[in-house]
């Protein structure tokens, strides 16, 4: 008869015989077959749903074995719902990957209304898309169309969730400089508000990209049916260079440390990322599929058709801008920007 410890060797031996094969699977024998899942915090029709559907199209195509990719819809408090399932439920198996709001990594760190369990130190980033800036918009028939008349005539403004960057600019904007922005929170995209400025139930939306306008809305510019209030970003953009810089307007130090810190999104544009705990080759894989997208001329003549701006940032590059946000701000303009964004 076999002894104990023959038997328990076989046994170890044959068990990694049965696992090794699996462990040494590549990435195309993985992927050969799969259907990825790009998920976007937002409903249908906004700009963060058009990038994902047209990198959705051509992604594939750089992933070893040729996946194809679906994308998938998961409204709720402004994306952070995504981003907390990303982060908790989500398959880690490589598959599975999103987008939320630009906004949505900072959640943790300056606060918000909606609830937040995830690190987004510790996601895969993929890459982002475009480095943005936003803005603020009035409707035309609104009686504010300047900034200035901002500071003295109020504004009614859609928003769609505390995460979300129009919610928190018309904050930030309200407490800094005396603005006169009223929020009708609860809309679940950006689209729905974009209807609702149009059907007359709000006068104008803030946090609006401005790659999203153009995409979404370009005949509202053409039709000047938009006046464009300010701009949120590091550096102006440069369809925009007579409409101020919310920067500009800041007169202390407090107010620059905040502005900082809540603009440090900006360069994330569209960002995407898979859930932590994925294998580091299948995460290296995305990553790598997505730059490779973001340079692949069908993919470029689709976003150029789609009006959508692409400046990609790697994920890499995503990952250094969250961290150096998390390490290096100061924790009074941490302590003060999380009291302006618990305001009703």
């Amino acid at each position: 008869m076999m002894s104990h410890t023959r038997r328990t060797l076989l046994g170890g031996i044959l068990a990694v015989c049965v696992v090794s094969p699996a462990q040494a699977q590549s990435a195309e024998e993985f992927y050969r077959g799969k259907t990825l899942q790009v998920h976007v915090g937002f409903g249908v029709g906004g700009s963060y749903d058009t990038y994902a559907r047209v990198l959705a199209e051509h992604i594939g195509r750089h992933i070893p074995g040729n996946p194809r990719a679906i994308v998938m819809n998961m409204e709720g408090a402004g994306s952070l719902r995504l981003a907390n399932w990303l982060y908790n439920a989500a398959p880690k198996d490589g598959i599975v990957f999103g987008t939320t709001s630009r906004a949505a990594p900072f959640a943790a760190l300056i606060g918000t209304q909606g609830g937040t369990s995830f690190d987004p130190t510790k996601f895969n980033w993929i890459g982002s898309a475009n480095n943005e800036v936003s803005t603020c918009i009035s409707w035309h028939t609104a009686p504010v169309k300047t900034f200035d008349q901002l500071l003295g005539t109020e504004l009614i403004v859609g928003g769609d969730g505390p995460s979300a960057d129009g919610e928190q600019f018309a904050r930030v904007m309200n407490a800094l400089f005396g603005t006169k922005i009223k929020l009708v929170s609860g809309y679940p995209g950006g689209n729905a508000i974009n209807l609702a400025v149009e059907r007359g139930e709000v006068q104008g939306r803030c946090g609006w990209s401005w790659s999203g306008i153009v995409a979404e809305r370009r005949q509202w510019i053409e039709e000047k049916k938009l006046n464009v209030l300010v701009q949120f970003g590091l550096n102006r953009h440069p369809d925009l260079p007579n409409v101020p810089s919310v920067l500009d307007y800041a007169k202390t130090d407090e107010q620059k440390q905040i502005l900082q810190l809540v603009l440090a999104r900006q360069p994330l544009g569209r960002p995407f990322f898979a859930p932590p705990g994925v294998p580091q080759d299948r995460a290296e894989v995305l990553a790598k599929a997505f730059m490779a997208t973001m340079a692949d001329p069908q993919f470029l003549a689709a976003a150029q058709k789609a009006k959508l701006e692409i400046n990609p940032l790697s994920g890499a590059e995503v990952a250094a801008l969250v961290n150096g946000v998390f390490t290096s701000v100061s924790p009074a303009a941490v302590a003060k920007t999380k009291e302006i964004l618990s305001r009703n």
